[in-house]
């Protein structure tokens, strides 16, 4: 029984910033040199007229949510900020309800609103999410409890309203069960496009004290777990796999793995081909024993329309990009998928649906055994790396992708004032380097002490509203 009580969203305001990066994302083939942060916050009042202030943050990153060539960078983000706006109009135009009930009210809706728009499924959860970690941050707030109390205690109001598979699912005792830990492993990922020693710099460095090889990540933060994408270029993947082997297992030989086809490979035959270069090589051998699970290799237009078994017999199969609706992981599941990502981006509670899900077909299960991971959209210190490493403990996973920091100067874009702020309020989280405010990856692990006991999603310091723009409009569409 749940001990939520109802709420109304009275505003809401987006806005954004620019994240100066140190080098390139890559997604698949593409590459990302620039992008800006999105920024939310509502303000929330219950039945009593308490009022309460939420926040939320996620990178406008393009060419990961829709990666048709047919868009320029520009025109993804653009894309992103509208399925935000409508997201934010929904909620606000969704009268009183638990802060799931809000949720369940408007998510149908809002994907049918971002279709119409067109805009995939993908990019309609990136606006329904931020909304629904902004509210469950105000609710947090007006309670003066930790998102872990409000999961633990259900005063999110969650239910099988939006899963029908769920509907008689004990969600009680479930939720009073999550936790999130006292700390958790980064896994490190390598893309296609990182530097794994100085031989790929060709001499330009960028010097500016921080870690830019594969070897100087390792000996930086002592990772032990790690993500490595591959390209579907067969020859070519196995020969940067073996180059990635050797300087794991000589610097970390204690260590785990899972592979990222970021939608590379054509068919399930295409991804056989690979596994059995793979499994040929004998450089790879300890790789092949050390490898978790192999994450989204098919592209999503062809991903969940034909049975993936010959590939799920040999290496446990996750869906990533295919989620882009609640009931993406059953299409899956049926298919032969045994495994799907957890992303902030995605949604907090699509993430805790679909754990349920995980709970009672494992509970069933005589052989196959489903699980859920926590990945990493380029998530940047402060708010979006906090609430994403709150709902990743809650999940129950054990080690989380975490490079966007990789790729940023700690805190770049934040003021001094901000960044000695978050420094403050999470000194376990955050450490001041090289005049810069950044993640503390100590051992391979970032502590969660602080974030687990903040009130409200993981963060007792709320950033420079003052000094964003509002969210714009994009330029090239």
């Amino acid at each position: 029984m749940s001990s939520a009580v109802p709420i109304r969203v009275l505003e809401a305001e987006a806005f954004e910033r620019p994240v100066p990066f140190r080098f390139a994302f890559r997604f698949g083939v593409a590459k990302v040199e620039a992008a800006s942060q999105a920024f939310l916050r509502v303000r929330i009042a219950d039945a009593t007229g308490r009022e309460a202030w939420g926040w939320a943050a996620e990178m406008l990153m393009p060419k990961w949510f829709d990666k048709s060539p047919d868009l320029t960078p520009a025109a993804n983000v653009e894309q992103l900020r509208t399925s935000l706006r409508l997201a934010m109009d929904a909620i606000g135009a969704a009268g009183e309800g638990t802060a799931f009930g809000l949720h369940a009210a408007i998510e149908a809706d809002h994907h049918a609103a971002c279709a119409k728009a067109g805009l995939n499924g993908l990019i309609a959860s990136f606006g329904l999410a931020l909304v629904d970690r902004a509210v469950i941050d105000a609710l947090g707030r007006l309670e003066g409890v930790s998102a872990e109390r409000l999961v633990a205690t259900n005063r999110l109001g969650i239910t099988g309203a939006t899963a029908r598979d769920l509907a008689d699912f004990p969600f009680a005792d479930f939720l009073a069960g999550l936790r999130v830990p006292q700390s958790i492993h980064v896994r490190h990922t390598v893309g296609l496009g990182d530097a794994l020693d100085n031989a790929d710099l060709n001499g330009n460095r960028l010097n500016d004290g921080l870690p830019e090889t594969l070897q100087e990540v390792i000996a930086a933060y002592g990772h032990s777990y790690f993500k490595l994408k591959v390209s579907g270029d067969i020859d070519a993947d196995i020969a940067r796999l073996k180059r990635i082997a050797a300087i794991v297992e000589r610097l970390q030989p204690d260590y785990r793995a899972t592979l990222d086809g970021n939608e590379q490979f054509e068919n399930e035959a295409h991804v056989v081909a690979f596994l059995d270069a793979l499994e040929a090589a004998p450089e790879l051998a300890s790789l092949r024993e050390k490898l978790i699970f192999l994450e989204q290799p098919i592209a999503r237009a062809r991903a969940l329309s034909a049975p993936v078994e010959n590939i799920a017999r040999r290496v446990p199969l996750e869906i990533d990009e295919s989620d882009a609706d609640i009931d993406a992981f059953l299409r899956a599941r049926d298919l032969g998928y045994r495994g799907i990502s957890s992303k902030s981006c995605k949604g907090f509670y699509r993430a805790i649906l679909n754990r349920a899900r995980i709970a009672r077909w494992n509970a069933e299960a005589r052989d196959a055994l489903y699980f859920m991971s926590a990945e990493d959209l380029t998530t940047q210190s402060g708010i979006a790396v906090q609430q994403d490493l709150v709902l990743s403990g809650l999940i129950g996973a054990r080690h989380v992708e975490r490079n966007g920091h990789h790729f940023v100067d700690g805190m770049a874009n934040a003021s001094e004032s901000e960044q000695s702020a978050f420094l403050a309020a999470h000194g376990d989280l955050y450490e001041t380097r090289l005049g810069r405010t950044r993640l503390k990856i100590e051992n391979g692990n970032v502590a969660l002490k602080s974030v687990r006991a903040a009130p409200g999603l993981g963060s007792s310091v709320s950033p420079e509203f003052d000094a964003m723009a509002p969210l714009q409009p994009g330029g090239d569409t």
